[in-house]
C-alpha cells in the first residue's frame, strides 16, 4: 500500500515538471523608465539694487534768444514766421528808414561843416604862428589861435563818429538772425511801434538740445552723481545719453522740486523742441542683485544655494549663491548663477542632483 502512495506522489511530481519548464522559459516583464519629474522655474536678472526712477520732462533748447532792435522805430516788415528755420545774418524783420536816413544826412552835413571850420582855424593858426615868428604877434593871440583850431578838430572828430553812429544805426533797422536756429515766437507786428531793445522775435538755437525735468530733493544726489538716459515718446525704444547741466538752488514754492536742465549731445534732428521726453535716473554705484522667490533657497550645510535646471539635457545642478538681503517672500542674490540662468522655485528640498527634470515655466491645473 506504501509503494502505491510513493507512486502516485511521484506522478505528481513528473506532471507539474513540464508546467515549470514552460514557465521558466517565458521571457521577463521589461522595467519601465522613470519619468522625468517636472519643475517650476524661473529666469535669473540682475538689475541695479537701487530702483530707478523716471521723469516727464521736455526738450527744450539750451540757448534760445529774444532778439530786439538796437533802435526804436516803425516796424515796416516781419520776414519770419513761427517754425521758420534760420541762418546766421539772416534778415528777420526791418524798420522804417525815413528818420533814420534824415538823421544820417544831418551827420554828413555836420561833418562837412566841422571841416570847414576846421580848414578856417588851421589857417588862422598857421599864420599866427608866421607872425610871431616876426615880432607881429603876441603869445596870446598864437594860444588863441591854437584853442581855436584844437576845438575844430574835436568837432570833426565828433562828427566822424556821428556819421559812423548813424550808419550804424541804419543798420540796426533790420534785424539779423545771429546764429542758425528755428523761430519759436514773434512778438511784433508790421505798423507796430517798437523801442530800442524790446523783445520782438524768439529764436532757438538747434546746435545743442536739453531736457528740462522737476527732481525732487530726496534725489538731488542722484541727480549729481547717477547715470541719466533719455527717451522720446515718439521713438521709445532709443535711448539718448544726458548729463546734468544746470540744477535749481532753491526748489519751486508751490511743487517743492528743482528744475534740472540734462544736456544731450547725442540728440538729433530727430529729437524736435516741445517733445515730450523720459529721463531715467539710476545710481551707478549702486550693486546688482537678482531677485527670487524664497522657496528657492536651498541649504544643505554648506551655505544658501540654488538648483539650476538645464532645458536641453532635463539636468539639475546644485550653485552656491551670494545672498545679498531677504525680503518678505524674496530672497536678493548677488553672484553664484549666471545672468539668464532657470533656477528651481519650487519643491527643492525633495530633488535629488541626480534624477532627471522637465523643465516648467508656469503651473498649469
Amino acid at each position: 500500500m506504501s509503494a502505491r502512495i510513493n507512486f502516485s506522489k511521484l506522478s505528481n511530481v513528473l506532471i507539474l515538471l513540464p508546467a515549470l519548464a514552460l514557465a521558466g522559459c517565458e521571457p521577463t516583464t521589461a522595467q519601465q523608465p522613470v519619468p522625468a519629474r517636472p519643475v517650476l522655474v524661473t529666469s535669473v536678472h540682475y538689475e541695479p539694487q537701487v530702483a530707478e526712477r523716471s521723469f516727464v520732462g521736455t526738450i527744450r533748447p539750451r540757448i534760445e534768444s529774444d532778439l530786439g532792435f538796437r533802435v526804436a522805430g516803425k516796424v515796416s516788415k516781419r520776414l519770419a514766421e513761427v517754425g521758420t528755420h534760420v541762418e546766421t545774418g539772416q534778415p528777420l524783420a526791418t524798420l522804417d528808414e525815413v528818420d533814420l536816413n534824415l538823421q544820417a544826412e544831418q551827420a554828413e552835413a555836420e561833418l562837412s561843416a566841422a571841416k570847414g571850420v576846421l580848414a578856417q582855424a588851421g589857417a588862422a593858426e598857421t599864420r599866427t604862428k608866421d607872425l610871431r615868428q616876426k615880432g607881429w604877434s603876441t603869445d596870446a593871440q598864437l594860444e588863441q589861435a591854437k584853442a581855436t583850431a584844437d576845438e575844430a578838430r574835436a568837432r570833426l572828430n565828433r562828427a566822424e563818429r556821428s556819421v559812423e553812429l548813424t550808419k550804424n544805426s541804419l543798420s540796426y533797422a533790420t534785424l539779423l538772425a545771429d546764429a542758425p536756429g528755428v523761430v519759436t515766437a514773434t512778438m511784433i507786428e508790421p505798423g507796430q511801434v517798437v523801442a530800442a531793445g524790446q523783445a520782438a522775435i524768439r529764436v532757438a538755437r538747434l546746435a545743442e538740445k536739453e531736457v528740462v525735468v522737476a527732481i525732487p530733493e530726496t534725489l538731488l544726489t542722484r541727480a549729481r552723481s547717477g547715470e541719466a538716459r533719455v527717451s522720446i515718446w515718439s521713438e521709445a525704444d532709443k535711448r539718448y545719453v544726458a548729463k546734468l547741466r544746470e540744477l535749481a538752488p532753491s526748489a519751486d514754492p508751490a511743487t517743492r522740486t528743482y528744475l534740472a536742465k540734462f544736456s544731450m549731445p547725442g540728440a538729433g534732428d530727430e529729437v524736435q523742441l516741445g517733445m515730450t521726453a523720459t529721463l531715467v535716473l539710476s545710481d551707478s554705484a549702486s550693486e546688482r542683485v537678482a531677485r527670487l522667490p524664497l522657496s528657492a533657497l536651498l541649504d544643505q550645510g554648506e551655505g544658501p544655494s540654488l538648483y539650476v535646471a538645464d532645458g536641453k539635457t532635463g539636468t539639475i545642478a546644485v550653485k552656491r549663491v551670494t545672498v545679498r538681503s531677504y525680503d518678505r517672500n524674496d530672497v536678493l542674490i548677488s553672484g553664484g548663477v549666471a545672468e539668464g540662468a532657470n533656477v528651481v522655485a519650487l519643491g527643492v528640498q525633495k530633488l535629488d542632483p541626480a534624477e532627471k527634470v522637465k523643465v516648467v515655466s508656469s503651473l498649469s491645473f
